[in-house]
């Protein structure tokens, strides 16, 4: 699995229009989640406040991050909520085709530089229906703080180039405030 990301306890989820995040988010039928590279779980309790029925699944190899995901989960008594240490690359937990969303919350990003960028999306493809959503959120490609420096920050073309090899087909762009937007894929 590997050292722990230095990004680790890092997250975008206050930097972000909610409103607008989860108004784009087609959450409606969804009954697995997936939130990958979720760190503490910001992004994951709040989408499991949202999904009804459905249950939601963070993974990350931060395994404090990961602990006190739980810990929230359990606390704010959202049964359907846990978390997994887990390499991006490999999500051995989830069966072929068993999700209906994989969102990666201002992720991306950092798995470009490592190389990893295409074994992550590809197990996202893995482990997406056909139909199924890929929600990635990311820092606009400017200079601007918070957030990572404008070498590193992608635009939505750029992930179109990365998302578009895996079977991903662009749904649409939704900004979320002043440091980042949503792109979202459908899984062909």
């Amino acid at each position: 699995m590997g050292d722990v990301p230095k990004e680790a306890g890092k997250s975008s989820f206050d930097l972000i229009d909610h409103a607008a995040l989860f108004g784009a988010l087609p959450v409606d039928g969804v009954r697995l989640a997936l939130d990958l590279g979720c760190g503490a779980g910001r992004y994951t309790l709040e989408l499991a406040s949202r999904l009804g029925d459905g249950r939601v699944v963070g993974f990350d190899l931060w395994a404090e991050g990961i602990a006190e995901l739980r810990r929230q989960a359990s606390d704010r008594t959202l049964d359907r909520c846990t978390g997994e240490v887990a390499d991006l690359s490999r999500l051995p937990e989830v069966t072929d085709g068993a999700a209906d969303l994989a969102l990666f919350g201002t992720v991306l990003h950092d798995l470009v530089p490592r190389n990893t960028a295409d074994t992550a999306l590809a197990e996202a493809a893995r482990v997406l229906r056909p139909g199924g959503w890929l929600a990635v959120v990311e820092f606009h490609p400017r200079d601007t703080r918070p957030g990572p420096p404008r070498a590193m920050r992608l635009a939505p073309k750029q992930v179109d180039d990365l998302a578009s090899p895996h079977g991903f087909s662009p749904a649409g762009i939704t900004d979320l405030g002043a440091h980042c937007y949503l792109a979202l894929y459908r899984r062909i």
